[in-house]
């Protein structure tokens, strides 16, 4: 279905739910979504476009006036378009695009992602290590030349923040590996048999790190 609205045409995304009313909203792509009830037919809907004409093209209009930053930025492995939508109250991504109200909210969401995600991911490998170690302490600070550092007399992990650039794998390989140092302060081969008991790809990953 679409719905014509400032000489243009406009895909429109009908989605049922248990829902006593309906809602209107449109998409970071333009895309009219509808949420409603199980039972409103097509025609009601084109209705109630019909009737929202006005607000539709006020919202087309600021989505328009949105202004794209740059294409460069990385999130879990992921490159997201940033684009500034003063409209938006919270970090939206959609597709390929990451839309935000500015550069310094972004910076804040960007940094309470990687303390959940990095804190979540040394939890859950830590909880599958069956050897006897302490759960250590994190830090996080940005690195030129390491991905991980372990301190093994304060039993402090350091991850790099450039980490959460990349895919989960990657973040998991350098905490398991950093993790490998409390049992083993070294590279020896039972330091590498302990990484590929938790990590056995290990070697694909370090290949891509390296590259």
């Amino acid at each position: 279905m679409e719905i014509g609205l400032l000489d243009k045409k406009y895909k429109v995304l009908i989605v049922r739910k248990q829902n006593k009313n309906t809602y209107l909203r449109v998409k970071p792509d333009f895309t009219v979504l509808v949420t409603t009830g199980p039972f409103t037919t097509e025609k009601e809907v084109l209705k109630l476009l019909e009737k929202n004409k006005d607000f539709l093209i006020r919202t087309i209009k600021k989505r328009e006036r949105q202004s794209l930053i740059n294409d460069n930025f990385y999130y879990l492995g992921n490159k997201y378009d940033i684009i500034i939508f003063k409209q938006s109250n919270n970090v939206e991504i959609d597709g390929n695009k990451i839309y935000v109200s500015s550069m310094k909210e972004l910076d804040k969401w960007y940094q309470s992602e990687m303390k959940e995600i990095f804190n979540k991911q040394l939890i859950y490998n830590y909880e599958r290590f069956t050897e006897n170690i302490k759960l250590p302490k994190l830090r996080i600070r940005k690195m030129k030349t390491r991905w991980g550092v372990c301190n093994i007399t304060n039993e402090i992990i350091t991850l790099n923040s450039e980490l959460l650039k990349y895919d989960l794998s990657v973040i998991n390989y350098v905490i398991i590996h950093e993790l490998a140092h409390l049992i083993y302060p070294n590279h020896s081969a039972m330091f590498w048999d302990v990484v590929s008991k938790y990590c056995p790809n290990y070697k694909k990953i370090r290949k891509f790190m390296r590259e």
